[in-house]
This record gives structure tokens, C-alpha cells and sequence, in this order.
């Protein structure tokens, strides 16, 4: 397929118009929900407010009905039941919320030197270097012994502080500017800053104490409070649009809520589909998927038991195809020694396909079929869906995985299908407005 720009694709209609309003309200999603339990919480309060309702409130369904289920805060499946019997296979679209960031460490307060500082374990495939001497906030919740939680959300209010990772000065860093990229920056001096004033009336640990003091007025946490909580540090600012056309969106989170938010919004256009229409969103990707919210647990199947108890998941998942909904890396021209262009997506020329990931010889990777690609071939040009299939890189150069091969070990047909980045795993992400918009009509058309 000819690789063409969309809006030239598409001139003299309302598409650029269409996009341009679609993305203005994803914006404002990647700008409000920056961890994956407030993604969870800004979905299912949208899922209920458009008929969908809990799964553990209902037993009998229908075709038509919308159901949903949430799985400890952090991951979630939503679903429009379909007119076949579960049996026949599910449309399922799979997309992670979690992002790369930095979390609390357990024991996170320290001082130093007359500063006090949060100690952070960096999570999924960071630069380091990208994190130092950029504003940052917090987010999480702190779950107290008695069960209270306390939720966290400082440095994205209009009067909120800001948190930094202090950098080396030019001036003395002749040492470290001859580092590897990878060593210049050491895990552990990713250390937050988050105050510098003393309590006056403390003998030693003087800004630590201050700090604590402030945690404990204003936010009823102790010291000990930090082994039960689940904090992220993530870029502070919201969503912006990129370059005088204002053609892109420049974020943090793209990967992988660009394909979460329009795989959801696909599904509220779906009335009553012919197969079960399902978008899963699940946690902890960036890390391997592992754990009870990860796509390598097993929820998606206790959720289609709880559909159907007497379903045989074996069945269902040999009939289903799924679109393992992920981002791409764009071809960039500033780094061309690394991409294969005739085979790298071109921003703004529609959704990605990939059909294997994985690295040099595809390994830790699943491939789609020939079968399965000619069916969504089928499906998006019936449809009028632009795509352009692509690889990640040259061969040799590295590589990289998605929840494909999980869901693929169940037994379905599966392949990659995201929104193409620019600097992909950095605090800003930069997606293509055309291609989002793609995004979004491509899910609308599978799951119908």
C-alpha cells in the first residue's frame, strides 16, 4: 500500500477537522491520567457513564449488553457482548497503561548535604539522562495500615510544587561528559529533590524532619507509611501540541495510552457487534507483564468465564483474533542510521502493523499468519483504514516486545497494531494527530 499523508489523503473533507477535535480530547486524558490507576479510573467512570455496568453486578447477559471488570485498580477489560455464542471467538484490541517513570523506593526519604531528597527505583526502559533537571510530579496512593487510602497527585496544580533530579553543571563535568550515556547518570543518584529548609527545632536530620513534618500535616503520612505505597514520579505539564502547524501532540504516556484511549473509544461506538467485542488494558508491560495485573496473569480468562462459567476458554481463544495495540517507532530522519525506511512507519500515513517484534532473529517475539493478516487487510480497506506494516529498526540494531506472544500462547491469532512515536520511552513522546485519529476509526472498524 502506497504510504500517503491523511490530511492529504483526505483534503477538501472534514478529516483534519475530525482528528484535530478527536485529539483534543485525548489531551486532555493523557493530561489527567498519568499513572495506570487513574487510567483506570478515568475509563471506568466513562465506560459507566456511556451504559456499561460491573461485572459482578449482573449474571445473565445479552447481545448488546456492556460489561465491564476491574482488576486491582490497575488493569481492566471492558467488552460489548456480540451476537455469536463466546465460543466463536472474541474481537479483542490489548493495550497496556503503564509507562516508563520513576517510583519510590520503600524507605524513599533521606538528606543530604542540607537537602532532602525521595530515593527512586527507575521503572521499564528509561534514558536516565533524560530525567535529570526536568520538572516532575507525584502521583500514587498510600495505603495506611487501617486500611485508609491516601491518594497522592503533586505537581501538576496550578500552585502545586514541582520535583527535579539535580544535573552536573558543564563546568565540572568534564569527567562525566566522557561516560558512556548509559553510565553518566547512575540509578541511584536519581534521587528527587523535594526540599531544603531545616526544622528549627530539630537536633540532627534537620530538613528530613521538616519534610516529614510537612508529609504528616498535610497529607497524614508517617515515615512507615512509604512500605505500603505505590508512588510514581512522572513528568510534570500536561499535553501540548508540537510545531507551528500544531499537526502532533508532545506528551508523557503516549506509550501506551495512545492505543488504551483509542482502543476504548472504539468501543463506544460499538452497538451490538457480531462477535464479542473486548479492549483489555492491562499493567506492567514495560517490566515483562509479569504479576496479577500483568497480561501474563490470567484475568482476561477468569473474565470470560465469569461471561459464560461453562465457556471452554481453549475455544473461545482459538477463535479470536486480537490486536495487540502498541505503539511503533516511527522513522525519524535526525537518527536514519538505525531505521529501514522502506520498512518504518511514516508519521501521519495511518496505523502500524507489525507482525512479528522481538529482537534480531525474532526472538521473544510471536509473527501473525498470512491468513490473519489477509483478514484485517480485508476488514481495513472495506473501511477505507489507511496502515502501513512495519518493522522496529534494522535488523540488527535491537528490538524490542509487546503482549502479542501472551496472548498469542493462549491460542489466538494476534498481531501488533499501535500509533507510531517519536522518542518513544523519553519524559515527551511526540505522536502524529492523523495517526491517532486512524487509530481510533481502525478499532472502531475490527470491532464492529
Amino acid at each position: 500500500m502506497k504510504k500517503e499523508h491523511l490530511f492529504k489523503k483526505h483534503k477538501g473533507t472534514d478529516y483534519q477537522a475530525k482528528a484535530e477535535a478527536f485529539c483534543e480530547d485525548y489531551k486532555q486524558f493523557l493530561t489527567v491520567a498519568k499513572t495506570e490507576r487513574l487510567s483506570v479510573e478515568y475509563f471506568e467512570a466513562k465506560a459507566k457513564a456511556n451504559g456499561f455496568f460491573n461485572i459482578a453486578d449482573k449474571t445473565d447477559f445479552k447481545a448488546g449488553d456492556k460489561v465491564y471488570y476491574i482488576n486491582r485498580n490497575r488493569s481492566a477489560v471492558f467488552c460489548v457482548i456480540g451476537e455469536e455464542d463466546l465460543e466463536a471467538g472474541i474481537n479483542l484490541v490489548a493495550a497496556h497503561i503503564d509507562s516508563p517513570r520513576l517510583d519510590l523506593k520503600p524507605s524513599p526519604v533521606t538528606e543530604e548535604g542540607g537537602f532532602s531528597y525521595l530515593r527512586t527505583h527507575y521503572y521499564g526502559g528509561i534514558k536516565k539522562y533524560q530525567w535529570v533537571a526536568t520538572p516532575l510530579a507525584l502521583y500514587g496512593v498510600v495505603v495506611k495500615k487501617n486500611g485508609e487510602t491516601v491518594k497522592i497527585a503533586i505537581g501538576d496544580g496550578e500552585n502545586d510544587p514541582i520535583f527535579m533530579v539535580t544535573d552536573l553543571l558543564p563546568h565540572l563535568a568534564s569527567k562525566q561528559m566522557t561516560q558512556k550515556m548509559t553510565e553518566g547518570i547512575p540509578g541511584e543518584k536519581l534521587m528527587v529533590l523535594s526540599g531544603s529548609n531545616p526544622d528549627l527545632n530539630a537536633e540532627s536530620d534537620e530538613v528530613k524532619t521538616a519534610l516529614l513534618k510537612i508529609l504528616e500535616e498535610k497529607y497524614q503520612i508517617t515515615e512507615e507509611d512509604f512500605y505500603s505505597a505505590e508512588i510514581e514520579v512522572v513528568p510534570a505539564g500536561k499535553a501540548r501540541d508540537l510545531g507551528f502547524d500544531r499537526s502532533m501532540v508532545a506528551s508523557y504516556g503516549h506509550d501506551d495510552r495512545v492505543c488504551a484511549y483509542t482502543a476504548f473509544e472504539g468501543l463506544l461506538e460499538t452497538k451490538t457487534p457480531k462477535k464479542t467485542a473486548v479492549v483489555l488494558l492491562a499493567d506492567r508491560e514495560e517490566v515483562g507483564s509479569m504479576g496479577n495485573s500483568g497480561m501474563q496473569s490470567r484475568f482476561l480468562e477468569y473474565f470470560l468465564e465469569e461471561l459464560k462459567p461453562s465457556v471452554r476458554i481453549n475455544k473461545v481463544m482459538a477463535n479470536t483474533l486480537c490486536l495487540s495495540s502498541d505503539v511503533a517507532a516511527a522513522y525519524d530522519p535526525m537518527y536514519a542510521e538505525v531505521y529501514e525506511k522502506q520498512n518504518s512507519p511514516i508519521f501521519g500515513c495511518g496505523l502500524t502493523l507489525l507482525r512479528y517484534t522481538g529482537s534480531r532473529g525474532k526472538g521473544g517475539s510471536s509473527e501473525a499468519s498470512a491468513e490473519m493478516v489477509a483478514k484485517l487487510r480485508r476488514i481495513f480497506d472495506d473501511n477505507d483504514i489507511a496502515y502501513q506494516f512495519a518493522e522496529l529498526g534494522k535488523v540488527d540494531e535491537g528490538g524490542g516486545g509487546t503482549v502479542a506472544q501472551y496472548i498469542a500462547n493462549l491460542g489466538a491469532d494476534v498481531i501488533d497494531a499501535g500509533v507510531a512515536l517519536l522518542s518513544m520511552h523519553a519524559p515527551y513522546e511526540i505522536a502524529h494527530k492523523a495517526d491517532i485519529y486512524e487509530a481510533y476509526r481502525a478499532y472502531v472498524s475490527f470491532m464492529a
